[in-house]
């Protein structure tokens, strides 16, 4: 073959090459569909809209967020499957849905009753732990973008709530999807009666349960606060969220991505704690203007919720909290109650 005939040669095979690369580039992107359960119109909401664009910018289009919104994506039992069968690759979950694919009760354990009790307590148990839970959730199939301290659950009752007595004289409607609460709380002797959430004034108003207990803003976003009119101030437990992916779509993005679009998420991580909290006061205000009561509960009437529950602790662990985890949560708390 003469030298200009092996050029030409070179030449195509170069260009067929070479040429459908663009091609391929375009066809190589991501989509990431993320259920929330979260309605659009909140900070939670917003925050997920701007990580959406954010990750867009930071492949240049190569991976695309696709947020559904409202719950439109079915309960968190039904988004739970669709994660793990690919349907959709991301999604926020409760304390009780990463609980769920976790089940050595490590998740769980952070909502033990009266176990964390303020704000600061949860930032040196999460920043002890959060290591130790996302390798549990990654062992699980899973892996965490984000977390959320998404407030505070509370006693929201008809009539004024201090001590445990004052519950236990009423009918305290629960979850069923939340059955390490309802263990802990059936265990301490509780009047309980399973209520699904759509239900609760309902419930509240035909007078088959006098008191539940929820997040601030559920309550005040549900229009409980009408019935129930009496918050007792002591925290039961933290409200926890997180944004986990499946494994299979988190090794589906390119390698070069992956640190960009992790700390955009942590970074609206951050920026939601603080969003929360506020929401959860403002919550809390509006509903005073409209006949909450808040019941403050005195250091000495507190000391009698945490002894009610600590009498019961030893027969909730290892069947609805992780023993192991328990343990090591109350000597690092203990030691920080204790001070310097």
């Amino acid at each position: 073959m003469k030298p200009i005939g092996r050029l030409v040669v070179v030449c195509i095979v170069l260009g067929a090459i070479l040429l459908p690369l663009p091609t391929f580039a375009q066809r190589r992107k991501i989509t990431i569909k993320l259920a929330s359960l979260v309605p659009e119109k909140t900070p939670w909401g917003a925050a997920l809209n701007r990580m959406a664009q954010e990750w867009a910018d930071a492949t240049n289009g190569e991976v695309e967020l696709i947020i559904y919104h409202n719950g439109i994506a079915g309960s968190e039992g039904d988004v739970l499957r669709k994660l793990k069968g690919n349907q959709i690759q991301a999604a926020i979950l409760s304390s009780f849905g990463l609980n769920s694919i976790t089940p050595g009760h490590e998740v769980m354990t952070l909502s033990c009753p009266f176990l964390i009790r303020n704000n600061a307590e949860l930032d040196l148990v999460l920043h002890d732990l959060k290591p130790l839970l996302e390798e549990r959730i990654n062992q699980a199939g899973f892996f965490t973008l984000a977390w959320s301290k998404a407030g505070w659950v509370r006693f929201f009752s008809k009539a004024p709530v201090f001590v445990p007595d004052d519950l236990k004289r009423q009918k305290l409607g629960v979850n069923e999807q939340e059955p390490a609460l309802m263990d802990a709380f059936k265990a301490m002797g509780y009047r309980m009666v399973p209520v699904a959430m759509n239900q609760v004034l309902v419930y509240l108003n035909g007078g088959m349960i006098d008191a539940v207990y929820q997040s601030p803003v559920n309550v005040g976003g549900l229009q409980i606060f009408g019935v129930a009119k009496h918050m007792a101030s002591i925290n039961i437990a933290p409200f926890m969220g997180g944004i986990v992916m499946n494994q299979a779509a988190w090794r589906s993005i390119p390698e070069r991505h992956k640190p960009g679009l992790l700390g955009i998420a942590k970074r609206l991580e951050a920026e939601l704690d603080t969003s929360i909290q506020q929401l959860e006061g403002e919550a809390i205000a509006t509903m005073q203007k409209y006949g909450l009561v808040i019941n403050r509960v005195s250091p000495e009437q507190e000391q009698l919720w945490y002894a009610d529950v600590n009498r019961v602790i030893p027969s909730l662990l290892g069947a609805t909290f992780n023993r192991e985890l328990y343990g090591r949560l109350e000597t690092l708390l203990k030691a920080y109650r204790s001070g310097p």
